[in-house]
Parts: structure tokens; C-alpha cells; sequence
């Protein structure tokens, strides 16, 4: 039925372009656009980011290429550096942001049901921020240390699919622990942390939503033991306590009690020591979920390996945005696509056939589905779970 239109295009109809025209009206996107619209622009920044292009005028020199084919990959303006270029400094980045959440929230459904190596029920969220390093001489508005520039993303992944269901974007020395100030719990849910976020000010009001936090707790960590509840040394876990703070503002932020959990890693030996505000799950639970916050360590560095969020197409703060979340709009998409067609390749995989078959006119399944192509990348590749 598609054998007649690329697969760009038959990629590109997987993603909700009803949605997308209320996320440009919404800030007013295609004010005084004559032709290059914000839907040519997308397309851009989706074709930059399936091929790996690495600048502007790598994109322009590939799409003029095209030829006649544009018509067909659904571009209707005239593809050049310089109007995408003011399009991306221009146009409010907040559209494509918008755009990537409504497609977080359709791939979330899609692996709802996926397992993630912990048997549980709840939502469970790990969270954590990664810094993209920039010049700061050509990024003089991301200004990190005195010679040195970067933005910082935070990101709150989803462990059932490995999905980012919050993302925030920020100057990369505003320090990680204030995101919990514009995050909404969710119920429930668990949310998975390293010790930078330890903030016993902030986790309250994460306990007082009804939500769920395992931490680590710091060295200095000045607490009184209530009770001591009787463990399995054989698994690892070497005492499951209950706990008071101790230290005069930490017990003013963080009245009531809570678990810290003692724990040996059989393959390291390392010892870890654990708190969290659920009573409920046992000992062994809580230390296998802290072991899944490293998914979001894999997410960062697959992202930075896989998509182009490193050579920026721009120098403003708004291209900059821009670029990040449309790389995190396509990433969400090509998990859509996998799992709306049943693929049983890895996203690594999917994305270097897509790289090199965008202009080709076959139905998009025949195309994915060729047996032969490896699904391991690199070396690398063998310890990524994202989506195997």
C-alpha cells in the first residue's frame, strides 16, 4: 500500500500532525511565515537527526539532493540553511517540546505493560540530569564554569520502556536538585534518585503526595534507629531499620519516620546504604530498584552516541532547545514505530537502516523487517537495554 511514497514519509505519518498544528498555534509559531513553515522545519530536524547530519549545510546539500523526492517526503517550503537556520533561532522551541511530550504520552501507553526487570505493579521513575558540554566563546549565554559552557538536562525516565516522561532543560550550573521544585508526584509511583538529590526539604513534599522515593543515604547522615526488623544476610541485605533524622533542620523538613536498608553487592562487594519512605516492599525490592536508576545513566549515553545533541545546528539558547527536544521527539517516535509494528529489532538497530533508507519507496515493514542486519552497533551495545 506504501510501496509508492519513502519511508520517511511513512514514518513521518506515524506522528500526530493535528497535535503538532495546535502546539505551533499554541505560540503562535507561523506568525508572518510566508513559506518554510514550522511543519517544513520539523521535518528538517527529523531528517538531520535520522541521518546524522552534522551541520547545516550537510542538511541543505542532502535535501537539495532529493530532488523531486521532497515533494513526496512532505516537504512543501524551499529547504535552505539560512531559513532553517532563522527558523531555529526564531521560532519558539517551546512547540517542539510541547510536541515531544504529547508523544512521550503515546509511547508511555504503548509500553505500559513492558516489564523492566523488578516484578511491581506501581510506576516507577528514575531521575537524573546529564550535562551537554558547548563552547563558550560560540555559546556565550551558557555560561558553566569560567571557561567552560553547557546546558544541564534533567530528565525523569520511565523504567517501563525507558521512556523520559519529564524532561527540563537549564543552564548546566543550576544544580540538579531544583527540578524537584517543578515536578508534580505522581501518586504511588516510585521515584529512584542518586544522593545529589537529597534533599530531605524537598522529598517531603514528594512524601507528602503520596509518592514513593529510594535514595542513598550520605556519610554525614545523622539519624536515630527505632526499630530493627530481622533480614536474610544470604541475600545481601544486612540490616532493614527504621529511622528518625536527627540533625536539628533536617528533622524540621523531614518529620516523620523513615527505612534506611543496608545492602552488600554480591558481584562488586560494595556496600550501599539505602533510605526510602516505603514500608511496605521488602528489602531485596527496594535494592533491585535502586539497580534500575542506572537505565537513565544508559539513556543519556545512548542519546549522546545516537542522536545529534552534540554538534548544534545553531548558537542560540532558543536553537540549542530546539534541537535537543526535536532529537528527543524522534527518539520517542522510532520507539512508537517498533512497537506499533511489532519489531523485534533493537531502536540502535531500527535507526541505522532508517539512516541509509529514508529516500527508498517500500512499505515501511518490508523495510525494517530484513533479516542480516545486526542488531548490535559497537562494542557498546552489548550493555544497552534500551528497547532490546
Amino acid at each position: 500500500m506504501n510501496s509508492d511514497r519513502t519511508i520517511f514519509a511513512q514514518v513521518m505519518d506515524y506522528l500526530p500532525w493535528p497535535a503538532f498544528r495546535r502546539c505551533v498555534k499554541r505560540y503562535k509559531g507561523e506568525r508572518k511565515v510566508l513559506s518554510f513553515t514550522c511543519y517544513d522545519q520539523f521535518l528538517c530536524m527529523a531528517f538531520a537527526q535520522l541521518t546524522y547530519r552534522e551541520s547545516l549545510r550537510d542538511i541543505e546539500a542532502c535535501l537539495r539532493f532529493a530532488g523531486p523526492k521532497l515533494y513526496h517526503m512532505g516537504f512543501r517550503g524551499r529547504v535552505s540553511r539560512n531559513t532553517l537556520a532563522n527558523a531555529n533561532e526564531k521560532r519558539d522551541w517551546r512547540i517542539y517540546a510541547d510536541f515531544a511530550m504529547v508523544l512521550i504520552g503515546q509511547a508511555r501507553k504503548l509500553y505500559a505493560k513492558d516489564p523492566f526487570g523488578v516484578n511491581l505493579k506501581r510506576t516507577a521513575y528514575a531521575l537524573d540530569a546529564t550535562t551537554i558540554d558547548l563552547c563558550l566563546s560560540v555559546f556565550p549565554w551558557a555560561k558553566f564554569k569560567s571557561t567552560k559552557g553547557g546546558v544541564k538536562a534533567n530528565v525523569l525516565l520511565d523504567l517501563r520502556g525507558n521512556i523520559p516522561a519529564f524532561m527540563h532543560i537549564c543552564p548546566a550550573n543550576v544544580h540538579e536538585v531544583k527540578v524537584l521544585d517543578l515536578m508534580v508526584f505522581e501518586a504511588g509511583a516510585f521515584y529512584i534518585v542518586d544522593r545529589g538529590y537529597l534533599d530531605f526539604k524537598r522529598l517531603y513534599r514528594l512524601h507528602q503526595s503520596q509518592a514513593f522515593f529510594i535514595t542513598r543515604s550520605k556519610k554525614n547522615f545523622a539519624f536515630e534507629r527505632r526499630e530493627s526488623r530481622p533480614v536474610n544476610k544470604k541475600t545481601g541485605v544486612q540490616f532493614d531499620q527504621t529511622v528518625v533524622l536527627s540533625g536539628f533542620y533536617s528533622d524540621l523538613d523531614y518529620p516523620d519516620p523513615l527505612r534506611r536498608i543496608g545492602f552488600i553487592d554480591a558481584k562488586t562487594g560494595k556496600r550501599l546504604r539505602f533510605l526510602t519512605n516505603n514500608f511496605d516492599l521488602s528489602p531485596l525490592t527496594i535494592a533491585r530498584l535502586y539497580k534500575q536508576r542506572w537505565q537513565v545513566e544508559l539513556f543519556f549515553k545512548w542519546l549522546k552516541q545516537h542522536l545529534r545533541i552534540k554538534a548544534f545546528y545553531g548558537t542560540s539558547e532558543n536553537a540549542v532547545k530546539t534541537q535537543i527536544w526535536s532529537a528527543i521527539a524522534i527518539y520517542v517516535l522510532v520507539a512508537i514505530v517498533k512497537k506499533k509494528l511489532g519489531l523485534k529489532k533493537s531502536l540502535y538497530a531500527i535507526l541505522q537502516i532508517l539512516s541509509v533508507s529514508l529516500f527508498e519507496k517500500e512499505p515501511i515493514l518490508s523495510a525494517l523487517s530484513h533479516e542480516g542486519f545486526p542488531d548490535e552497533g559497537d562494542g557498546l551495545e552489548k550493555q544497552l537495554s534500551l528497547f532490546t
